[in-house]
């Protein structure tokens, strides 16, 4: 006769954390905005000379906005002037809530889930997110990419979630709308939903057990 002794319960992993990308998760990002009035066909034409993609991740990563205008008026120095245009109107970029977002939110930590911010932003713009989208403010702490000097798909920024707020990644979910982010939070273990909508996200919280309103 075995004299194992059987397992008191089951390992719970029931979901008790939701961590939130915040570009077009919860607030709505449209990086135009800076340049209403101006063709569309002229920006997309400035954005693809000077690699804006490229510009913004290093932002993101902790490059300050006065070394990437150095950069710039060193490759492109007839176009510095649009990169610092982006940056001194910066807010005209951020559109507000993404629709139903702030309810969910609210939902979420009536329901004692705990909730985090993992975001992609420039440390120096930081300060206009909450102002823009008052329901970032119900974070319990939020992890802001340009101050750590990294950016996501790094998995190092997943791991820091579970390290500093003592998440357990099998217990948490990740909602990211860019799939590589997702992607490189399931490598360290998280629940990752792909963002599309809100009303699509409740019916993967639901699904993941967490008992939202369909």
């Amino acid at each position: 006769m075995s004299t194992t002794p059987a397992p008191d319960a089951r390992i719970d992993t029931r979901i008790d954390t939701v961590v939130y990308d915040f570009g077009n998760v919860l607030i709505g990002w449209d990086p135009f905005g800076p340049y209403a009035g101006r063709p569309r066909a002229e920006v997309e034409a400035f954005f693809d000379a000077v690699d804006f993609g490229s510009i913004n991740h290093a932002a993101d990563a902790g490059t300050s906005y006065a070394v990437l205008l150095e950069r710039v008026g060193r490759t492109h120095p007839d176009l510095v002037d649009d990169l610092r245009h982006y940056v001194d109107h910066y807010e005209q970029s951020l559109t507000g809530p993404v629709a139903g977002s702030a309810e969910l939110v609210a939902e979420l930590k009536g329901l004692g889930l705990r909730l985090y911010g993992l975001t992609n932003w420039q440390a120096e713009t930081f300060h206009s997110a909450e102002p823009a989208a008052p329901a970032i403010g119900l974070m319990d702490d939020v992890i802001v990419s340009g101050r750590e000097g990294m950016a996501k798909p790094d998995r190092r920024m997943f791991e820091l979630v579970a390290e500093r707020f003592g998440v357990d990644p099998a217990r948490a979910v990740f909602v990211d709308d860019k799939p590589v982010n997702v992607d490189a939070a399931r490598g360290v273990g998280f629940h990752g939903i792909v963002f599309t909508h809100t009303a699509a996200l409740r019916q993967e919280l639901r699904a993941l057990g967490v008992p939202v309103a369909a």
